[in-house]
């Protein structure tokens, strides 16, 4: 099939574009090339003959153009870690570029689009585990803005077959965001901030390549919401102790209370986010040591078929060999 894939220099993207590619598909890719990896990943995609498209996916001449032609569009881009810009932004790109999109594969004649979501939209685990029936509450701005698309999303289901992918904090060979964990980790500079019992249901990059793969292709996909995470669920400290495991490394005792540092990117937001300046610690980064999330993932296995087969232990093992094999980690 041909694929329309947005965010393709972005984690998740460009290890769903070089999957697609192996198996013999003829993926599209749109990105952007605005951070280090971003651009180291374009050149792997490139490495394997698989070019970025440029381009604002609110510009529907744009839109029209990267979807012309494919068969599949999965629609993973997203404005997500930003810091520095306003409530706005989030809702510009992840609302209005996601019914531009839209709108675009009705016109091209796209006969399946996969949204990418998060589990953003829950807010916080709160005792039962999630699932898709939970009512969100979603607790910042890109939260908001990605429930909102996923109401536009179903809006165009008697158009176009859709589904909608809740995603779970994804690791693996490709992410740059737990290398700063691993980094800290391998050099004895790491310490947990609160008590680390927070939960969490990461889920291994292959695994959830192969869910959404899944959800392109299924037959019972359109017109469902899927929750995908890992298979175990696990404490932060667990996590922790897993990934110095893989390094041969011992995990740190010392811990700091969360308060003073959740104090401290309240101000920095205050001061810094409305001079359009990136705080260098801000409340979603703290959301690693103090929200829990624990879902239940029993329809994706019933309706898809889909079930993660990676445990975290195994995956933190190949993700450290991924990180010194590229020199991001001592040998």
């Amino acid at each position: 099939m041909k694929f329309l894939i947005t965010g393709g220099s972005g984690f998740i993207g460009s290890r769903l574009a070089l999957a697609a590619r192996a198996e013999g598909h003829m993926p599209v890719v749109a990105g952007q090339l605005n951070s280090e990896p971003e651009r180291v990943r374009a050149q792997e995609l490139a490495a394997a003959g698989i070019a970025i498209e440029q381009g604002p996916l609110q510009d529907l001449s744009f839109a029209r153009r990267i979807a012309a032609g494919c068969e599949v569009v999965i629609h993973l881009a997203a404005a997500q870690h930003e810091a520095n810009v306003p409530d706005e932004y989030f809702f510009d790109v992840n609302v209005n570029g996601t019914r531009t999109l839209l709108e675009a594969a009705r016109l091209e004649g796209v006969r399946r689009f996969v949204y990418g979501s998060t589990i953003g939209v829950y807010g916080e685990y709160s005792g039962q585990p999630l699932d898709e029936n939970s009512p969100p509450r979603p607790m910042n701005a890109y939260g908001r803005s990605k429930l909102e698309a996923e109401e536009v999303v179903k809006s165009y289901a008697r158009m176009l077959p859709t589904s909608i992918v809740r995603i779970s904090e994804t690791y693996g060979p490709g992410d740059f965001r737990l290398l700063k964990l691993f980094r800290a980790l391998d050099r004895g500079r790491f310490f947990i901030i609160g008590s680390g019992l927070n939960q969490r249901q990461a889920i291994y990059i292959a695994d959830l390549v192969r869910g959404l793969m899944l959800a392109a292709e299924s037959p019972a996909a359109p017109g469902e919401t899927f929750v995908m995470a890992g298979r175990e669920t696990m404490t932060t400290r667990e996590m922790v102790q897993h990934v110095s495991n893989a390094l041969n490394r011992k995990a740190p005792r010392w811990r700091a209370p969360l308060w003073p540092f959740l104090a401290a990117a309240i101000l920095f937001e205050r001061t810094l986010t409305p001079l359009g300046v990136q705080p260098p610690l801000h409340r979603r980064r703290l959301d690693f040591f103090r929200k829990s999330f624990v879902f239940s993932t029993i329809k994706a296995q019933s309706v898809l078929h889909f079930e993660p087969t990676v445990s975290f232990a195994r995956g933190a093992v190949e993700t450290a060999a991924w990180y010194r094999a590229k020199g991001y980690l001592s040998s």
